[in-house]
């Protein structure tokens, strides 16, 4: 993981509670990379919406068993 690396780990959380804390934490970094992590359905496609509202880049993104894994940068 890169020295500039934040995981949220919004698993357990219901909308829109993961959408508002991985915004907080990406208004909280000038840049770099955060990991999201959620089991909401709605999540990935709102995370992903106020990531690029934000700046952010959507670098990847994987579901295991209904956890989703979002990876953003920023440069």
């Amino acid at each position: 993981m890169a020295e500039n690396t934040k995981i949220v780990d919004a698993r357990g959380l219901s909308c829109p509670q993961p959408v508002l804390v991985a915004g907080d934490e990406m208004d909280a970094m000038a840049s770099g990379r955060i990991e999201v992590l959620t089991d909401c359905g709605a999540s990935p496609e709102n995370v992903g919406r106020a990531a690029k509202a934000k700046g952010w880049r959507l670098v990847s993104s994987s579901d295991d068993k209904g956890a989703v894994r979002m990876v953003f940068e920023k440069p």
